[in-house]
Order: C-alpha cells, then sequence, then structure tokens
C-alpha cells in the first residue's frame, strides 16, 4: 500500500510521523511524497493556536481533494475535536493522541486482512520522509505530555499528563536513525526537560548516555523551559557534538504577564539563567517564543516585554500574538486585548527579532563553522546552490560542484543575506 504522511506543528509531531514511517515500512508498505500519490494518508494535526487548527482542517481537505485513498487523522486537534474532524471528506479513523502509539498496528487491521503486525523488532534504518518532509534531521521522540498549568495552553488537555520514553527505547531510535544515514538527531518532546522525573532521573542523564552510546555527529535539543534548567546542566556543552543552540520560551518580560500565564519563571530568573548559558557555551543562539497580546496586557506591559527582549538579545525567536484556546483558563479571562492590537504588537516584536537575528549573524562573519546540508537548488554556472544549517543556527548558502546534501562541511562565513550568510566550503 502507498501512504503519505503529513502533519502540522511542533517538532513532536515530525518525531511520530517519522517513527509511524518506520513502522509502516517495517510491514512491507511505500511511502509517497505526496497525497495524490497515496492510497492511505495520515495527517498529524496541531491545536496550538486558532491558526495551527484552521491549518490542520485545511491539511485534511487537501488530501482529501488530491487523493482518491481514505485518510487517518490524529495528533492534537483532532483529538479536541474528534466529531469536526470525523466530518471531514474521507476521513476514515479518528485516533485520538492517548492511541497514537498504535495507530499503525490499528490502522493496518482495519484496512488489510488480519495478519499478525510485529512492531517488537529491531528498529529499521531511518529513511527520509519523500516529499516535502524529507530531513537530513531525525527527530526522536522522548517524552510526551506535560504537567504544567500555562494559562494559555492547550497542550496539557490535548497531551495528557507528562510521561519519559525509557533511555533504551530512545537510543534503539537514535541508533536507527544514524544507521539510516542521519548527521543530526533533535531530541524532542511537548516537555522535553520534565525527561526522566518519572524514572528519578534528569534530562541530563539522557543526553550523557546518548552520547556515550552514540555515535552520532551532532545532537540538537528542541525547546527547552528554563526552570527545568540549572548552571550544571550547560557543563554537557562541553562535548562539542552537543550543538549550540538553546530554545527557551520566555512568553513576556512582564513579571505580571508571566504571573498570569503561571510560568515557572520571571524575568530575573530568566536573565540569570541566559547569563550562564553564554557564559558555558560561548556564541550559543539562544532563542525563544513571545506571545503578543495576552488577556490584560497592559501598553506598560507590553513596553516590558520589548525592553526586555531587546536585552536579551536573542539569536532568533517564534512570536504569536495571542491565541484564545476554548478550555484554557486565559480563555476566560475578561479583558482580551483587541485583534488588531495583539497584531499591531507581533509586528513591533518580529521587527525586534530581526534585527537582533541579524547581528547575532553578523558576528559569525569571517569565521569557519560546521554546516550540514539540507537542500541543493537547481544547478547553474557557478555549480549546485546548496544551503544548510549550522549548529547554533544559522542558515547558509554557497555553491558548490556537486550536490552536498546530508553531508557536513566546514564553511567559512563571508556575507550576511536576507535570510542567514553565505559562505564558502573549506
Amino acid at each position: 500500500m502507498k501512504i503519505h504522511l503529513d502533519m502540522v506543528g511542533c517538532r513532536l509531531n515530525q518525531a511520530e510521523i517519522e517513527q509511524m514511517a518506520g513502522q509502516f515500512r517495517a510491514q512491507g508498505h511505500s511511502l509517497v511524497g505526496s497525497a495524490s500519490e497515496a492510497e492511505l494518508v495520515v495527517v498529524n494535526t496541531c491545536s496550538v493556536t486558532g491558526e495551527a487548527a484552521s491549518d490542520s482542517r485545511q491539511k485534511i481537505r487537501q488530501a482529501a481533494r488530491a487523493s482518491a485513498g481514505q485518510i487517518v487523522v490524529t495528533g492534537c486537534w483532532a483529538t479536541l475535536q474528534p466529531a469536526q474532524a470525523a466530518s471531514l471528506p474521507n476521513v476514515l479513523r479518528v485516533i485520538p493522541n492517548q492511541d497514537k502509539d498504535n495507530l499503525v498496528r490499528n490502522v493496518l487491521e482495519s484496512v488489510e486482512a488480519p495478519e499478525p503486525h510485529i512492531f517488537e523488532l529491531e528498529p529499521i534504518a531511518r529513511a527520509p520522509l519523500p516529499g516535502l518532509r524529507q530531513r537530513t534531521r531525525a527527530f526522536i521522540k522522548a517524552q510526551d505530555g506535560c504537567d504544567n498549568a500555562c494559562t494559555f495552553c492547550i497542550t496539557t488537555v490535548a497531551r495528557g499528563a507528562s510521561r519519559s520514553r525509557p533511555a533504551a527505547q530512545v537510543i534503539a531510535d537514535i541508533h536507527a536513525a544514524l544507521s539510516g544515514g542521519t548527521r543530526e538527531i533533535v531530541l524532542t518532546g511537548v516537555h522535553l526537560g520534565s525527561w526522566g522525573q518519572d524514572f528519578n532521573l534528569r534530562l541530563r542523564h539522557l543526553i550523557e548516555m546518548i552520547l556515550k552510546e552514540t555515535d552520532t555527529p551532532r545532537l540538537r535539543l528542541s525547546s527547552l523551559e528554563p526552570w527545568d534548567l540549572d548552571e550544571e546542566f550547560f557543563s554537557l556543552w562541553s562535548d562539542a557534538r552537543l550543538c549550540a543552540h538553546l530554545h527557551l520560551p520566555l512568553q513576556s518580560g512582564s513579571a505580571a504577564v508571566l504571573k498570569r500565564m503561571l510560568r515557572k519563571t520571571s524575568p530575573q530568573a530568566f536573565r540569570s539563567l541566559v547569563r550562564s548559558a553564554r557564559a558555558s557555551i560561548p556564541g550559543a543562539a539562544i532563542t525563544t517564543d513571545v506571545i503578543a497580546g495576552f488577556p490584560a496586557e497592559s501598553q506598560a506591559e507590553f513596553a516590558e516585554t520589548l525592553d526586555f527582549v531587546r536585552e536579551m538579545e536573542f539569536a532568533g525567536g517564534h512570536v504569536f500574538h495571542y491565541s484564545a484556546r476554548p478550555g484554557t483558563a486565559a480563555a476566560r479571562i475578561r479583558e482580551q486585548v483587541p485583534s488588531e492590537l495583539r497584531k499591531h504588537r507581533s509586528q513591533q516584536l518580529r521587527a525586534v527579532f530581526d534585527e537582533m537575528s541579524s547581528a547575532y549573524r553578523k558576528q559569525f562573519i569571517g569565521q569557519t563553522l560546521s554546516v550540514l546540508w539540507e537542500a541543493s537548488a537547481v544547478r547553474s554556472a557557478d555549480g549546485w546552490q546548496i544551503e544548510g544549517l549550522t549548529g547554533n543556527y544559522i542558515p547558509v548558502s554557497a555553491n558548490a560542484p556537486e550536490p552536498r546534501w546530508n553531508k557536513l562541511d566546514q564553511v567559512h562565513l563571508t556575507a550576511l543575506t536576507s535570510t542567514g550568510l553565505n559562505g564558502v566550503i573549506v
């Protein structure tokens, strides 16, 4: 059977469809790069914002228009709105998050003649998903769910309580990815920093095991809540394979707004953490998330956020204008910021992030950094136009005599561009 896997949302959703891909392939099915080629489409949805929920519905409708096959829907939006998901065209089944680990087994049992499906074998070598989802990096799920109670977030409802995958399973997945040629492992989770608490361990123990027991050329961590980290954590970066990039969600630079969000941090604590990270990891890219227009956010509180963001000199970040999610505490706050004002504030923040991102990248002009190539453009008179990422997450473009997809090269960085830096392969 020809199967197309697609998703909306976070790196964890990407990790999950890669895991599904391995299970479908282990059963002899082939993966295709578009819904138009598929007999079965699986869509992993997202509901973190209203826009993500809308994108999820659109993704399902696009698959229905493109494919004569049937569609299986899973993920956060499908978990929160199962009846709405089931009503969309060509949807065969809606599988909630709590049953997602058994999605492949259950789907195959419903569409094929009954036969045993064995998933307890050694994981087969990871192959990049065909089509637009092809990745040089392998996204590995280490944790799911969240016990935090941030008032704006629907993920806790959609994903359930925090739970860690055993280290042995995570490392087995990494070995499978590496045997398939992966050059960079990205460790993911809803609340990755909580990994191991159900085993009386900490995330740093898992990272130490990965660095000791695998030969991954690069290990990157996805989003980490700032309250899960301490100065000792940053000593892990003595191993150069750990990418010098930390994504630490701030959400607001106002202490009062953070309190309304029920975030377990403050501007002072966040500032101290960033200073510790930079002292231990020279040149580290610190990126973040910020929400503009949280309920009852005054102009003075927004100004505090702008000032704090500038002070932190982030290497980049994601800016979201607040999106009320039904079922969250923040949606019940009376003083909702008008939509146009939310959008205006997010535009102001994005302008600041653009300035900071350029300033961060400029300091590496003239240096030589390792780049993992992720894309190759059409051949020109100068050779192949290739694009990739440094360990500290700077996009780099260069010319090469051949496509260098999934190769690591030392690159001399020469000039700032609108999207990153230009460079010359050493």
